[in-house]
């Protein structure tokens, strides 16, 4: 079998089965209640200092109606907290409860683990193609998703 039809093979089984398996491993007994989605948006807030809500819908791509019904929800659960901004009172700031940093934690756990796992047996010219390859990747989603 040649290269590129192993690796469109790998890219397919990965692509359908990325947020299944993300979702399995970060949904233990204690974050039974938290979806792939909602660790992203705890992700894009961070554990540090409050973001505002246009800040985390950019960086998670989707409009602040969109990031309003999840935050919604993770309010609702305990993982972040919202307040109206002391200087203006139309922006709403976000930032992660003590619920919500050791979740963040929990799935950075998670992604160090997936990172240790590829990188393992590469040298560092293999991880730098990797990067690189990566990259390329990212760069033609990007371009596609601009059309």
């Amino acid at each position: 079998m040649d290269i590129n039809h192993i690796l469109n093979e790998l890219f397919v089984k990965l692509f359908r089965n990325i947020n299944a398996i993300e979702e399995t491993a970060i949904r233990t007994d204690e974050y039974i209640d938290v979806t792939t989605n909602d660790m992203h948006v705890m992700e894009a807030i961070g554990p540090k200092d409050c973001k505002n809500m246009t800040t985390v819908a950019k960086m998670l791509a989707v409009t602040t109606g969109t990031l309003t019904i999840s935050m919604n929800s993770l309010v609702k659960k305990g993982y972040v907290n919202r307040i109206r901004s002391e200087e203006d009172r139309r922006v709403v700031l976000v930032s992660l409860t003590e619920k919500g940093q050791k979740a963040y934690f929990h799935h950075q756990k998670f992604h160090q683990e997936m990172i240790n796992s590829i990188v393992a047996e590469l040298d560092d010219a293999e991880k730098q193609v990797l990067a690189k390859a990566l990259g390329n990747l990212y760069e033609f989603f990007i371009t596609k998703q601009k059309g």
